[in-house]
């Protein structure tokens, strides 16, 4: 038995300079396990809670000191000496501990940590990398990064409505190579950015944010930096979109306030993606193309567009295994994104992954916009074959620590390892079906 021997929390500060919690848990062979839970910027609406202090005298309400006490003083003494190797023992205890539906009580923020702490403490006391405890296999699929290169909405101050214009590095061999393949692009676009006089800092998650003049310019923008790093549009790399419909979202109109002022109405919008899919096939991936509470809209836009492109689902499901079945249910999306403290637990993360194998869904690992050093995900998203990892862009270190924590992974499998590339997306499987 792998005891839990002591418990412990910090505040620390995340990669925006806001709070965020640490927690450290020891077993009684002397194992250690330390987790950093990241913070979302733009978030569902129902999402597990973040628990805040709201104390406006200490960094602007958003410390976590109450998270850290329900860690002390509340679970603390009820997981002391129980076995953290029992994963979902573990995470029950927790959810028994808050008693509510959203984590409001202790946090999913405290919650979450001593989830992963448990998990890395026991893989350490087991001498094996975490992706192997998680997920003990002969062999295992790196998977095919989301390089957020471009921002716009919530994260730039500029007139482009769509949040994140993302390349997918789908043609490469290996994760190595795909990892290169988008730095040579991202340097590519810094490039052109530069040539026509457009700032060049990053954002929170490593992506330029240039004042564009438009949603197509930045598409037109990545397609010429594809180019000119030497890889082919689509089938060397491909561009994944997350507008981020929700928060342009007022009143059942989506307006676009940042660019021309429009509004569209949900089937508008679709036939807005429709017309892209078309003028650009090499969007392989539309996450959020629509928003949260617009669950007619989502079926509608599932049925028209589903077998075209991979339509991933974020704010609507926030890897909530409850709301991912009704969504399952009434034909939502074909895929969805995962991201372990929106729901709180690696046993409910799990549930959710799943459920997205059992119904044909394709799952997408996440980091969020607030993050850490803490290169969990990058082990998770191997344990459990997702294939797919969003964390950033090809700069800043809290995002680079995952595509190094990858490398290594794929350095110490060595033959043991394949990456995932094209197949990954059924948009490539279905355009070589059709050309058979």
């Amino acid at each position: 038995m792998a005891k839990i021997a002591s418990l412990d929390a910090l505040e620390i500060l995340d990669s925006r300079g806001n709070p965020t919690i640490q927690v450290l848990l020891s077993l009684d062979s002397g194992a250690i396990g330390v987790a950093k839970v990241p913070s979302g910027a733009s978030t569902g609406k129902h999402e597990a809670v973040e628990l805040r202090d709201g104390d406006t005298k200490r960094y602007a309400g958003k410390g976590v000191r109450k998270a850290i006490e329900n860690v002390l003083q509340v679970i603390r003494p009820a997981v002391l000496g129980i076995d953290a190797s029992e994963q979902q023992a573990l995470d029950a205890t927790l959810l028994t501990l808050d008693g509510t539906a959203n984590k409001a009580r202790l946090g999913a923020n405290a919650i979450l940590g001593v989830s992963i702490a448990a998990a890395k403490a026991t893989a350490s006391e087991r001498n094996e990398p975490l992706y192997h405890y998680l997920a003990p296999r002969d062999s295992y699929v790196l998977p095919v990064p989301m390089f957020n290169v471009l921002n716009g909405g919530r994260h730039a101050d500029n007139n482009v409505d769509f949040q994140e214009f993302m390349i997918a590095p789908v043609g490469a061999s290996t994760f190595a190579e795909a990892l290169q393949s988008a730095s040579e692009t991202f340097h590519a676009l810094k490039e052109i950015l530069k040539s026509k006089g457009y700032e060049t800092s990053v954002g929170d998650e490593g992506g330029f944010a240039p004042r564009l003049r438009s949603n197509e310019e930045a598409m037109e923008l990545l397609r010429t930096a594809i180019h000119k790093a030497g890889y082919r549009i689509g089938s060397g790399i491909a561009i994944n979109l997350d507008p981020a419909a929700s928060e342009f979202y007022e009143g059942g109109l989506y307006v676009f306030s940042k660019s021309d002022q429009s509004k569209r109405s949900s089937g508008e919008m679709i036939e807005l993606w429709a017309t892209w899919l078309e003028r650009y096939p090499e969007i392989y991936s539309l996450e959020d193309g629509l928003a949260e509470d617009d669950w007619d809209g989502w079926a509608r836009l599932t049925q028209r567009l589903g077998p075209k492109v991979q339509l991933v689902a974020d704010d609507i499901f926030v890897t909530n295994p409850e709301i991912f079945a009704r969504g399952v249910q009434r034909g939502v999306g074909n895929s969805i994104l995962i991201k372990l403290n929106q729901i709180g637990t690696i046993t409910e993360t799990l549930h959710c992954i799943e459920l997205a194998r059992r119904n044909g869904y394709t799952a997408v690992i996440s980091h969020r916009s607030g993050e850490t050093d803490d290169t969990t995900i990058a082990d998770f998203a191997v344990a459990t074959d997702v294939q797919q990892i969003k964390t950033g862009s090809v700069c800043r270190g809290e995002r680079i620590s995952k595509y190094n924590r990858l490398l290594e992974i794929e350095h110490e499998l060595g033959q043991k390892a394949r990456y995932a590339g094209k197949n990954v997306y059924s948009k490539w499987r279905h355009s070589q079906s059709q050309t058979r």
